[in-house]
């Protein structure tokens, strides 16, 4: 690929843009981030996003971060500036059935893979948070804690957080009993003490070691009135371009 190789990795106070732009100067243009919100949750799917914004200055968003190092309302604020100004975007839904059958770190790689793939543009290089993503037709960097060092990683975070936090929304209509428009899906002790009297409900992750655990003591799995066996969002892709 023609341009000057990259020899150096950009220091962490060199801006938020720094990768993307030491990679635009050896020639590779556009840069793809990606990255996922779910992976730590027991219940509901896990969710990809993959962003190439805008080169340039005018194409800066300001604001980006780890989508967990902002407030609902701020993370709604940019994903709207991030969709409508983006080159190109796309989320990814992987219901948590797929989890359970083939596992979470192959869903988290086969989802990054198609969140690149359905993006209107074709990246020349590929950023992705914290691990490697094999079987790209473009190079890649795993970047330690790339949503809070490359924008496009951040922007790639807040698509995959706000799409998933929408979808947990959704699904707590459907099963109230379990809180999952606070925690969305998470961990946390009120999770817990929902999973122990109700036992689990379809969306919950049943590979999980404390879901498992709920199923066995409670006898029972808790179902919706209208399930119909589909999550909000399920396989769902999205993407549009500037």
């Amino acid at each position: 690929m023609k341009g000057r190789p990259l020899r150096f990795t950009p220091r962490r106070d060199a801006g938020l843009h720094a990768y993307e732009r030491a990679l635009e100067h050896a020639g590779f243009s556009p840069v793809a981030g990606v990255d996922e919100a779910g992976r730590g949750a027991c219940a509901g799917p896990l969710v990809v996003g993959a962003v190439i914004l805008q080169g340039g200055r005018g194409g800066r968003i300001e604001g980006l971060t780890d989508s967990k190092l902002l407030t609902a309302a701020r993370r709604e604020e940019l994903y709207a500036e991030i969709t409508a100004r983006a080159r190109a975007w796309s989320a990814i839904v992987v219901p948590c059935h797929d989890i359970d059958r083939i596992g979470l770190h192959r869903c988290n790689v086969t989802g990054m893979r198609r969140a690149l793939a359905v993006l209107d543009t074709r990246p020349a290089y590929v950023l992705s948070d914290g691990f490697p993503v094999p079987g790209l037709e473009a190079p890649g960097l795993a970047v330690i804690k790339g949503d809070q060092v490359a924008a496009c990683v951040a922007a790639a975070s807040i698509v995959a957080k706000v799409t998933r936090d929408r979808i947990m929304v959704d699904l707590h209509q459907r099963y109230p009993e379990y809180g999952f428009d606070v925690h969305k899906g998470y961990v946390t002790r009120a999770h817990g003490a929902a999973l122990a009297e109700h036992g689990p409900c379809p969306e919950h992750r049943f590979s999980y070691v404390n879901v498992g655990r709920a199923l066995r003591n409670n006898g029972e799995m808790a179902l919706g009135e209208e399930t119909e066996g589909e999550v909000p969002g399920e396989g769902r892709t999205e993407g549009a371009r500037a």
